[in-house]
């Protein structure tokens, strides 16, 4: 049986265009009187869900560009900083806590003579590394349940919206906080604990987008021909919502390395000696009075690092929405 294309521009067995091919087999179906079909057609749905082929969707994103840099380069830190750390992070040196900072050490010692630009800078490739873990689990579990959940509908969905919701009821770092009190203090657990509470963000977004549509043109014209569930999904429905799964990825990453900063500063996230930001602030509290520098470190990457990916989900919104991209 012939593939029915949707707007992502895939090809199936005929090889004609996506949207065209579309077009063409639900004007088939409107013909002989099957099926009634909604007067939207697949090109409007690919003007409100994709790209256009060879749009050059990035070009003149000046806050795109800037944030991008700023992530990059947070990125770039983090992975050399076995490299470029001029100390060895967990290396105490008693005889030189609490310096201020220096040409020696830039960012001062802590209070075991510990480097801190060193410690801030393994902090980055901790931090990032969880915010790439945590929102995997988030998006894998909300997407997979939003999609089953959005586009079987009946009292599948019932349940699954019941039980996120409960989740909901729930603050999320108070949620967070219970999973890794159960499961024991840990970095791994600390990243299950975060991905778990974007679970329902992803979801919420997915089913939305999903709702909307499997009620299009193309996905009826497809559930016609004789299309299975799971391709119909895969290859038409999935496409269609990854830009604003994009967007919501880059902001969820932002709220991932704030939970976990929050997590290791009340002691049940990152264990000492690992250098994490919110491990090396909480440090810094009981001195603020006298060594004021201390907290300064961990605490510009903590508030640069979440901006950035923050902004860069606001500029990736603006870029990839139909909507804001001419603004």
């Amino acid at each position: 049986m012939a593939a029915v294309d949707s707007p992502t521009g895939t090809t199936g067995s005929t090889g004609s265009g996506g949207a065209a091919t579309s077009a063409g087999a639900a004007g088939a179906v409107r013909e002989s009187g099957a099926i009634a079909l909604p007067r939207v057609s697949a090109l409007e749905a690919a003007a409100t869900f994709t790209l256009r082929r060879g749009q050059v969707w990035w070009k003149g994103r000046p806050k795109l560009y800037f944030f991008a840099s700023l992530v990059m380069l947070m990125v770039v830190a983090g992975l050399a900083a076995p490299f470029v750390a001029p100390y060895d992070p967990v290396q105490t040196a008693p005889a030189q806590s609490l310096q201020a900072p220096s040409a020696a050490h830039l960012l001062g010692t802590d209070q075991l003579g510990r480097d801190t630009l060193s410690r801030v800078l393994h902090g980055a490739r901790l931090s990032l590394s969880v915010a790439v873990i945590a929102v995997s689990i988030s998006l894998a579990g909300g997407v997979a349940l939003g999609l089953v959940a959005g586009y079987r509908g009946g009292w599948l969905d019932q349940v699954i919206s019941r039980f996120i919701d409960a989740m909901l009821a729930f603050p999320g770092i108070l949620l967070a906080i219970a999973i890794t009190s159960a499961l024991g203090p840990s970095l791994q657990n600390a990243m299950i604990a975060v991905g778990i509470i974007g679970i329902p963000t992803y979801f919420r977004l997915t089913r939305g987008q999903v709702l909307q549509v499997r009620e299009m043109e193309f996905i009826t014209a497809a559930t016609v021909l004789g299309a299975s569930s799971s391709r119909i999904i895969t290859r038409h429905v999935l496409p269609n919502i990854v830009n604003p799964l994009i967007v919501s990825a880059s902001i969820a990453s932002s709220s991932a390395i704030l939970s976990l900063a929050t997590l290791s500063f009340i002691g049940i996230g990152t264990q000492p000696p690992q250098p994490d930001w919110g491990s090396m602030f909480q440090a810094a509290t009981g001195y603020l009075n006298r060594y004021p520098w201390l907290a300064f470190g961990p605490g510009a990457a903590i508030f640069i690092t979440v901006f950035s990916f923050y902004m860069l989900g606001d500029a990736l919104r603006d870029a990839l929405d139909p909507r804001l991209r001419n603004r």
